[in-house]
């Protein structure tokens, strides 16, 4: 099952916000961008990660999830000098038990101001 939201940004032609699988949800990518812009927003890595969380967040509702019910995060950062204070704000948003996560470098991403892409494994409540 296709999840989609106009709260996000979206690329309708190239793939899903996120599917549904059983009682899991398997999002793409979400980025620092506004939904209907295709600019990125933010210039700072704590700006660019605020954003994309709460991306994700809106993503994860319209699949009838949160971030409580995130699972497994994987992120991706062009520097990882920017790991620390993508840290800080990635904290202020997931609460204990953590998600499982992954962080790697990237050589680049979508556009070249774009610091920071994740994505998420949630499980549906009930």
């Amino acid at each position: 099952m296709e999840i989609s939201t106009e709260h996000a940004p979206a690329f309708p032609t190239i793939l899903s916000q996120a599917r549904r699988a059983g009682n899991l949800v398997f999002t793409s990518g979400t980025v620092p961008m506004k939904p209907g812009e295709r600019t990125v927003s933010g210039t700072t890595i704590e700006e660019q990660t605020r954003l994309s969380i709460e991306n994700l967040a809106h993503v994860l509702n319209a699949a009838g999830a949160g971030l409580p019910q995130v699972i497994k995060v994987t992120v991706y950062l062009t520097d990882m000098a920017d790991y620390r204070a993508m840290n800080s704000v990635y904290k202020q948003h997931f609460k204990p038990p953590m998600p499982a996560r992954t962080c790697v470098a990237v050589k680049e991403l979508a556009l070249p101001d774009m610091r920071i892409e994740l994505d998420a494994v949630a499980e549906l409540p009930g």
